[in-house]
């Protein structure tokens, strides 16, 4: 019993630990590519709350370019595929918290297709896996069907997109397959 006790202890504090490393305040959201190279996409604003943290995310959308796909418009990056930022179309509580950062996974969802592709493919959606690392937050791709947010989910308080609706990315062939928010730097 005493084992399992300090499991859980240690568990508690480190996820005390590294969410006392992430503060209230503004983050940039940076693409990474796969050599590191980033693209600054949006800025991430914390409130603190008593174990968790609201949210406000707003996106640079003059980094994107506009496209008409699937009778959808959308922002899209363009590089080796396209990058189109898909937005969680329902609402949600927008709240994150160490164990569970799943609601800003769901407002960073994206879909890729090549350029010379026609239309929007939306089993081909993005969800950033993100976990708290100091006072940054880390996200990897995971490949996703965005045909299941069509339409709203039965009960929404949860995040719709669970660990079983999504699958691991071969990363060697995805253009954006890394997420970093960081702090914003200030003068």
């Amino acid at each position: 019993m005493g084992t399992v006790r300090t499991l859980i202890l240690g568990m508690y504090l480190v996820s005390s630990a590294a969410m006392a490393d992430l503060s209230a305040g503004s983050y940039e959201i940076v693409l990474l590519d796969k050599q590191q190279a980033g693209t600054v996409v949006g800025t991430l604003n914390l409130k603190h709350r008593s174990e968790s943290f609201e949210y406000a995310l707003h996106m640079h959308h003059e980094q994107f370019q506009d496209y008409f796909l699937s009778m959808k418009e959308m922002k899209c990056l363009e590089g080796p595929e396209l990058w189109c930022h898909l937005p969680y179309p329902y609402p949600q509580p927008r709240t994150i918290s160490i164990e569970d950062m799943s609601w800003l996974s769901h407002d960073l969802l994206f879909m890729f297709k090549k350029p010379e592709e026609f239309g929007a493919n939306f089993w081909n959606g993005i969800y950033y896996r993100l976990q708290i690392s100091g006072d940054e937050i880390s996200g990897q791709a995971q490949a996703v069907d965005l045909n299941m947010l069509a339409s709203p989910p039965e009960n929404a308080d949860q995040p719709p997109l669970g660990e079983f609706e999504r699958d691991e990315i071969d990363r060697d062939k995805r253009w954006l397959p890394d997420l970093i928010i960081r702090p914003v730097e200030t003068d």
